[in-house]
């Protein structure tokens, strides 16, 4: 079993993953072929990272976050090529911070998780905010939250984009094997729970080195 930094530190190499995408309202599916290299942050790119997630009502105890050990990230650089052809290259830095070291404003409401991304609360988890400097589907620094379930060895993500709300699931099966899941549901204008699923992503990811 993983525990929370080990989890990062099993994430760290050369990856390659052959996905399928289903377009659930439009009927449509896609696959796709993706190479990427993650790589452990420095503390200067996590501190770089921090000064960009002061989002207003969130807080972060940088000096404890910088701390060797206490928040785990990586950078990540891929490319992906469509079964259409399509070429998209990208890099980006995240990096995550256990809710012990955030302060959130009292009146902030927290908008409500799509079932997809809801965990019983008799699992023994770890749960907080994770920044990056760049959105998959927006561009801009964007701030999401994740989940950790040790006794699974998965790490669940889950970001609001103003038009979309995206649960991505990476789950260690093996050493160097891990499955992935991606459920985008459109983001309703008021805050309730998000319900009508857009796509739906799987993937089996392999390390290399």
């Amino acid at each position: 079993m993983l525990k929370f930094q080990e989890f990062f530190t099993a994430c760290t190499g050369l990856w390659k993953t052959e996905r399928t995408y289903h377009s659930v309202l439009q009927g449509e599916i896609e696959r796709s072929y993706t190479e990427f290299r993650v790589e452990t942050l420095r503390n200067d790119e996590k501190q770089q990272i921090l000064s960009l997630s002061q989002f207003g009502e969130i807080k972060v105890d940088m000096a404890k976050a910088t701390v060797e050990g206490t928040c785990p990230g990586f950078a990540i650089a891929f490319d992906t090529v469509s079964e259409t052809g399509e070429e998209v290259s990208m890099s980006l830095k995240a990096l995550f911070v256990p809710d012990q070291y955030v302060s959130i404003d009292t009146e902030m409401e927290m908008p409500p998780l799509p079932a997809g991304a809801i965990v019983p609360e008799a699992e023994e988890v770890v749960q907080g905010f994770y920044w990056r400097d760049q959105g998959y589907s927006e561009a801009g620094a964007i701030a999401s939250r994740f989940t950790y379930l040790p006794s699974r060895q998965t790490l669940e993500m889950t970001t609001y984009y103003r038009r979309s709300v995206a649960v991505d699931q990476m789950r260690f099966v093996a050493p160097d094997m891990r499955l992935r899941t991606i459920i985008t549901y459109q983001r309703p204008e008021e805050n309730v729970t998000p319900t009508v699923i857009d796509l739906v992503g799987f993937g089996v990811e392999r390390r290399q080195d």
